[in-house]
Formats: C-alpha cells, sequence, structure tokens
C-alpha cells in the first residue's frame, strides 16, 4: 500500500545524469529496481510505498518544471541551473556528474587577454553564463548560440573561443584545442520548487534527508 503522506513528483533528466540519478534514488529507497525505467514512457510511478512520481525531461528544461510547479522537485546539473536563471530552491549537492565550465580554443591563443582583442566571438550552449563571465572579466564578447558539438565552431573558425562542459579533456586534445580557463565546477543538484518547499515542507525535508544520506554513503564507499 502506497503512503499518501508522501506524494512528490520529482523531473529527471534523460541525459548523462540519469544512471547516476537512479542509483542515488536507490540507495535512498525511492527505487526499487531501475528496469522500472525501461521503455520509452515518459512518466512513471514509483515501485516502492511513497507515492512517488517521475517525470522525464530534456536536462535543460528540469528547472522549468519545478520552477512552474509541474514537478516538485528535480535532479540538473549545476550548469543547466545556472544558465535558466530558474527561480528555484537547491538544497543538495548531490555529487555526481562532476565536470569543469571551461573556456578553450587553439592552444596558441592561451594566456591572450580579452580586453585588448577585437570583439571575440564564442560559441556555447550556455549564453548566459558566458556573457556574465565574460563581463565580469570586462570583454565584450559576440555570443554565438550553438546546440551541438562547439567544438566544431573553434575548429573551422566560426568562434574565436567556445565555452563548454568539460569532463577530461579528451575530446578537446583529439580536436587540437586546450582548456584556457576554468569558470566554474558543476555536479547534479536537487531542485525543489518554492512552493512546494512550504506547502509540502515535511515531504520536501524527508527527501532531502534520505538524499543527503545517501550521498554520504556514496562518499563513503
Amino acid at each position: 500500500m502506497r503512503n499518501p503522506q508522501f506524494e512528490i513528483t520529482l523531473a529527471l533528466s534523460k541525459g548523462k545524469l540519469f544512471e547516476p540519478a537512479i542509483k542515488l534514488l536507490q540507495r535512498a529507497g525511492f527505487v526499487r529496481d531501475p528496469g522500472l525505467f525501461n521503455s520509452r514512457r515518459l512518466r512513471f510511478e514509483s515501485d516502492t510505498q511513497e507515492s512517488f512520481r517521475f517525470l522525464l525531461v530534456k536536462n535543460s528544461d528540469v528547472p522549468t518544471y519545478v520552477e512552474y510547479g509541474i514537478a516538485d522537485a528535480g535532479i540538473a546539473g549545476l550548469d543547466v541551473l545556472l544558465e535558466s536563471g530558474a527561480e528555484v530552491d537547491a538544497p543538495l549537492n548531490l555529487k555526481i556528474g562532476h565536470c569543469r565550465i571551461a573556456v578553450a580554443g587553439r592552444p596558441e591563443d592561451a594566456g591572450k587577454g580579452y580586453i585588448l582583442q577585437s570583439q571575440l566571438r564564442v560559441a556555447t550552449k550556455y549564453p548566459r553564463l558566458t556573457r556574465d563571465y565574460f563581463a565580469s572579466r570586462g570583454a565584450q564578447v559576440e555570443i554565438i548560440k550553438l546546440d551541438g558539438s562547439v567544438e566544431l565552431a573553434a575548429l573551422v573558425g566560426l568562434a574565436d573561443r567556445i565555452v563548454d562542459l568539460v569532463e577530461t579533456g579528451e575530446t578537446l586534445r583529439q580536436n587540437g584545442l586546450a582548456i584556457h580557463e576554468i569558470i566554474g565546477e558543476s555536479t547534479g543538484r536537487l531542485i525543489v520548487n518554492k512552493a512546494s518547499h512550504k506547502l509540502k515542507l515535511a515531504q520536501i525535508n524527508e527527501l532531502i534527508a534520505r538524499l543527503r544520506k545517501a550521498v554520504n554513503e556514496n562518499s563513503a564507499s
């Protein structure tokens, strides 16, 4: 029998955070069998006693579903959260999907200042983060928004620099590019709708507590 006192809708990314997020939810007792998600459905009911619902959405859409209250909570990368500008709470670093947000380009351009150069063209999937970063450095840049592999933009001369997520840097190296600067670090975060955080305080607090315990167990193992 399901627990009617625990009704939460959680938005999950269909991207690289999906598998580590499911493992964390399994450790926390919100998922029993990961095979639950082996279908093309986009909505799932938990296979545990909690009245827990899952929505599978595009990575960049997780903050939107949470901000508008379609989901009470979600799991999203810090990069996606900052880029979205969504008004949500982010009470817990889940320590999954670690990567760096970096400025990259041709190796010979590394170390060159931005201010003295003519306006740079920067290709990225993260226009907000990129604009804010270069503005903080006093540089004016033309942002080129791309949805595919941004490395190609630097290779063919579409952009002078790129801003992208970097895990090992191997893709950059294989394409003759190099990291110039690290803007920041990104990991998966639990995000919560502000209204749900108040109206479902007990359930949200339990969600946070159980996930925090799972994160600590992951770190210790």
